[in-house]
């Protein structure tokens, strides 16, 4: 996750546009264009000669996103042929095409003769406050109350906060016939705007948020100046696109050599043909090496991947070279639908291989064949259906109060407070982190602890509660949190070491009485560390036991620590954590992040570490069974 690299910056810089959640931006790169991503020889080169050994039939080789772990430590992200460059520069997590549609209530009538003829307008609002238009209904004549039918279309990033602000105008009758988009607002009679995050849409039961429309100026005019400006409903849905995975599994039969001296190596690229430039690879197999009748595993594609079920798709076959260069045996041209009618009728079809150039191109069918062996659609419970069943994110936060911090009261301390309101590591991390789960938190009330401090009149403690008490350990709000942390820096002696197991034992424990009271309930403990912990084993303990509650746990190192080991605990790499029984870990419940590689990058704190949660959570549901329909209590 450092900075971009000079030949990456124009892709980097279109994806930073996607972020705001405006146009659609899918885990693969479908909507990037190709001329970027042509550009860019990082991706170029993390497509056509990123290889390792695998475990695939025959004593196959492993392609970049194919079905097998990369052994060479490439990576082992399944089915996905660009995941790895995006992940590396944090585009990464949870992508849900979310539907949303307006209607309105006692608008201000500014019409003379009829009522007034509304048009509603959306932005992203940007933390500087810039604002990005992205959507225009269409005009609703002469109502007080419109029901708008034109809908927009974004996609839900779970780990950032998108700021949306609407405003609502009144079309006058010579600008009715031209079309929305080139209408001038400033020569429109503004009705009111409301502001809120897609997150408080889409937590709500109903999916349904009803926003009082105030003046430009925003709520202090609004109550200098009371006036009635009528209501704004915003209504959610997640596209059904958004959870529903298609399997293939794809054979090719009869296929020509390209080697002198042994049969081909063959593998398969999917792409989705795009209006101008050259396609875009959105899924690849395994290599299989020496078998010219090969069987791939199974092929996963999301119609979010791909754009449609009609979308042309390019599936080339080709010859795997150890260089990069690899050659071309024969290629078709399918739709998902085209190769579902395929597995229906059991019947192949003959590769295609391009001859000649220009005018004198045509393409030579080939004796060798493609089949579709399994075409199968499912509908997978998403994050967002959980949500509106009723499921919440609980936060949590631990923080690190050990001597090689610093003295607090020194401007090179991790924890000092800058008297200039700029935010220290510590702060950041809370803030960043908090303001995305508060709204998944419906009392808003978070569980807070210090540890490898000594607070007053005990010894050195590894858990104790930030805001002082020794009876209970939740503060209000995230603002709660920062004034516990303010007040502690200065009423605890900072001492050591560094321990997680305690902090990390007390949120299972919380987890586990949650989950024996059957609450819809997911806790996430954000842990804000300046050193290696001592206790690594404890901590793995703690951590594989953990593994099967609802909890997920962040960590963000600050500082200049070495943190190789910290690493250890995320399962990225691939490798389950075990205890020192023995015991392997259920799922992966651990995001590692240190600040130091991201603060000067792209990406932001939150997002890096907060990528995984959604699937750390649909992991655990999986696990234990539960849909979102269904209670804990059947499920355990």
């Amino acid at each position: 996750m450092n900075g971009v690299k000079t030949e990456d910056r124009s892709l980097s810089v279109h994806l930073e546009k996607h972020r705001s959640g405006s146009p659609p931006l899918f885990p693969d790169i479908c909507s990037l264009p190709s001329s970027l991503l042509l550009k860019s020889p990082a991706l170029l080169r993390v497509m056509g000669s990123c290889w390792s050994d695998g475990g695939g039939r025959g004593g196959g080789m492993v392609g970049v996103g194919g079905t097998t772990s990369s052994a060479a430590g490439c990576y082992a992200s399944p089915n996905d042929a660009v995941d790895y460059y995006l992940k590396s520069r944090g585009f990464n997590g949870l992508f849900s095409q979310i539907e949303l549609s307006f209607s309105a209530s006692n608008l201000r009538d500014r019409d003379v003769i009829s009522k007034s003829d509304a048009m509603v307008v959306v932005y992203t609002k940007g933390r500087d406050g810039t604002l990005s238009e992205l959507f225009r209904s269409e005009v609703v004549l002469n109502s007080l109350n419109p029901k708008w039918i034109k809908k927009l279309t974004i996609s839900y990033q779970f780990e950032a906060v998108q700021t949306l602000l609407f405003r609502v105008y009144d079309i006058d009758t010579q600008f009715q016939n031209s079309k929305e988009e080139m209408l001038k607002l400033d020569e429109q009679q503004f009705l009111g705007e409301a502001t809120c995050a897609l997150s408080e849409v889409i937590t709500k039961s109903n999916r349904t948020i009803a926003l009082e429309l105030m003046r430009k100026e925003g709520a202090a005019a609004a109550q200098t100046q009371p006036q009635n400006h009528g209501k704004l409903i915003v209504h959610a849905e997640e596209s059904l696109a958004s959870k529903t995975t298609t399997e293939i599994v794809l054979r090719c039969l009869n296929l020509e050599s390209k080697d002198n001296f042994s049969k081909s190596d063959p593998f398969l690229v999917i792409s989705k043909m795009v209006e101008h430039g050259s396609p875009i690879p959105v899924s690849k197999t395994e290599v299989l090496k020496n078998d010219p009748n090969p069987i791939w595993k199974p092929v996963f594609l999301s119609v979010q991947q791909v754009g449609s079920k009609d979308t042309p798709l390019v599936i080339e076959c080709l010859d795997f070279n150890g260089n990069g260069n690899h050659s071309l045996i024969g290629k078709v041209q399918k739709s998902l639908a085209d190769l579902e009618k395929l597995h229906v009728s059991g019947q192949g079809i003959n590769l295609l291989l391009p001859t000649g150039v220009g005018h004198k191109h045509e393409d030579k069918a080939l004796k060798s064949q493609i089949f579709v062996d399994k075409f199968t659609e499912t509908v997978q419970h998403t994050f967002l259906e959980y949500l509106a069943s009723g499921f919440e994110l609980n936060f949590m936060v631990a923080i690190d109060f050990t001597a090689s911090n610093g003295n607090p009261r020194l401007p090179d301390s991790l924890h000092y407070i800058d008297p200039t309101g700029r935010l220290n590591a510590y702060q950041r991390a809370i803030v960043e982190v908090g303001e995305v789960l508060q709204f998944y938190d419906t009392d808003k009330r978070f569980p807070a602890w210090g540890f490898g401090a000594r607070p007053i009149d005990i010894p050195v403690s590894h858990c104790f509660n930030l805001n002082g008490s020794s009876t209970y350990c939740e503060v209000d709000g995230i603002q709660g949190i920062m004034n516990a942390y303010n007040g502690a820096l200065f009423n605890v002696s900072f001492a050591g070491p560094t321990l997680f197991g305690p902090v990390i034992n007390a949120a299972a424990t919380i987890a586990s009485e949650s989950l024996a009271q059957n609450s819809r309930r997911y806790y996430v403990l954000l842990i804000i560390t300046d050193g290696v912990i001592t206790d690594l084993q404890e901590t793995r303990d703690a951590l594989v036991s953990a593994s099967d509650l609802p909890l997920s746990i962040l960590i963000v190192g600050v500082g200049g620590a070495d943190y190789k080991e910290m690493e250890v605990l995320d399962g990225d790499k691939g490798e389950r954590l075990a205890s020192s029984s023995g015991r392997v870990a259920s799922r992966d419940i651990v995001q590692f992040v240190a600040l130091r590689d991201i603060q000067y990058g792209e990406v932001s704190v939150v997002e890096a570490l907060l990528a995984e949660l959604p699937s750390q959570f649909l992991a655990y549901m999986k696990n234990r069974n539960i849909t979102p329909t269904t209670s804990t209590t059947s499920a355990s």
